[in-house]
C-alpha cells in the first residue's frame, strides 16, 4: 500500500519539473504511487521509477486528455482508494485546485491549497496572504490532498531506482457519460522559453513598456526566463493574456523575479510575491512594487533592461 499518490495529468515524452518536484516531495513521505491520466511512455515510465515510483495507475480507456475535471477526479477517486494512500499530491495550477475540491467530496477527505513545503508527517506549509505569510497545517482525514506550488523543491532521484508496475483504474461510467469534452485545440506557437508557471527566473513587463516587450523579451532570453507581464499589458494587448501573472492570472514562484515597468498592485503581487529575489524597475520611487522588492532601481527599463541584456551576454561569452 502506498503514502503517497501523486497526480500527473498529461506527462508527455518527458515529465514536467513540477511533476518531479511533487515525486521528490511524495518519496519523503513512504511508499509512493502515481496516477496517470494521459499516455504512458516508455521513456516516462523509467523516469517514474529513477523517482521511485512503485506503482503507476492508468485509467481504463484510455486517455483522459479529451476530458475536463469531472472524470479526472472520478478516476483518482478510485486510484487512491485502491493504492491506500494517505496522501494526494496535485500541482497548484487552477486545475489541479479545482480536481482537488472534488476528490475531497469523494473521499472526505482534508484539502491544503498553495502549499510550499510538506514535512515527513504530511505536516504542510502553506502560503497565504497573498505571499505575505507561510502557515502550517494538518489536515485530520483519514487521506490529505495537498495541491503543490512550483519551484520550492529540488528534484532529487531516488537512491536506488524502481521498476513500478502498471494496474488499470476503471472510470466510473457515470463521470464519463456527463462529462464536459474538450472538443477542439489550438497548437501554441514554440517559444522556446520555459512555461511560465514553472520557471526559475521570471522577466515582467507592464504599462510602463508601452507595447514594446522587445526589451523585456531579450533579457529573459539572454537570461533563459519566463516572460510575463501585468494585466494592464494584457488587456492593452501587447501580449497574450496567457502571460499574465497574478491574482486573476498566473501564480509564479521563481528563484529570481524581474518587475519591469509594473507599479506592484496588490493584484500583481498575489502571482509574484513568494518569488526568493525581486527585483524591481521603475521611474516612480513612490511605486508600491518597491516595497516588497529585495533591489529596486529607479530608472527608464528602456535604459536599464538593454545594459543588463548586454552585461549577461557579454560575461556569458
Amino acid at each position: 500500500m502506498a503514502n503517497a499518490l501523486v497526480f500527473i495529468d498529461t506527462p508527455g515524452a518527458v515529465l514536467k519539473k513540477s511533476s518531479l518536484e511533487l515525486l521528490t516531495i511524495a518519496r519523503s513521505l513512504g511508499e509512493t504511487a502515481v496516477a496517470v491520466a494521459g499516455e504512458l511512455s516508455d521513456d516516462v515510465a523509467k523516469q517514474l521509477g529513477a523517482y521511485g515510483a512503485s506503482t503507476v495507475y492508468l485509467p481504463s480507456g484510455g486517455d483522459l486528455g479529451e476530458y475536463l475535471v469531472g472524470p479526472k477526479a472520478a478516476y483518482l477517486a478510485a486510484a487512491a482508494t485502491a493504492s491506500g494512500a494517505t496522501t494526494v499530491l496535485l500541482d497548484n495550477s487552477p486545475e489541479g485546485k479545482e480536481i482537488a475540491g472534488r476528490l475531497s467530496i469523494k473521499l472526505n477527505a482534508g484539502v491544503i491549497t498553495d502549499v510550499v513545503g510538506v514535512e515527513a508527517d504530511g505536516t504542510a506549509h502553506k502560503s497565504v496572504l497573498a505571499g505575505s505569510y507561510t502557515t502550517t497545517a494538518k489536515a485530520t482525514t483519514p487521506v490529505a490532498i495537498l495541491s503543490i506550488k512550483a519551484n520550492n523543491v529540488e528534484p532529487e532521484t531516488a537512491a536506488v531506482a524502481a521498476s513500478p508496475g502498471t494496474a488499470t483504474i476503471e472510470v466510473p461510467a457515470d463521470s464519463l457519460t456527463s462529462a464536459a469534452r474538450i472538443t477542439a485545440r489550438t497548437e501554441k506557437p514554440v517559444s522556446g522559453r520555459p512555461d511560465l508557471s514553472e520557471a526559475r527566473i521570471v522577466v515582467a513587463g507592464g504599462r510602463g513598456v508601452d507595447g514594446d516587450f522587445g526589451p523585456v523579451e531579450e533579457l529573459a532570453d539572454a537570461l533563459g526566463a519566463a516572460v510575463g507581464a501585468s494585466r494592464a499589458a494584457t488587456d492593452a494587448g501587447w501580449i497574450g493574456h496567457d502571460a499574465q501573472v497574478g491574482q486573476t492570472g498566473v501564480t509564479v514562484s521563481p528563484q529570481l523575479y524581474i518587475s519591469a515597468g509594473i507599479s506592484g498592485a496588490i493584484q500583481q503581487k498575489a502571482g509574484m510575491q513568494t518569488a526568493k529575489v525581486i527585483v524591481a524597475i521603475n521611474k516612480d520611487p513612490e511605486s508600491p512594487v518597491f516595497e516588497i522588492a529585495d533591489y529596486g532601481i529607479i530608472g527608464d527599463l528602456f535604459d536599464v533592461l538593454p545594459q543588463a541584456t548586454a552585461e549577461i551576454k557579454k560575461r556569458k561569452g
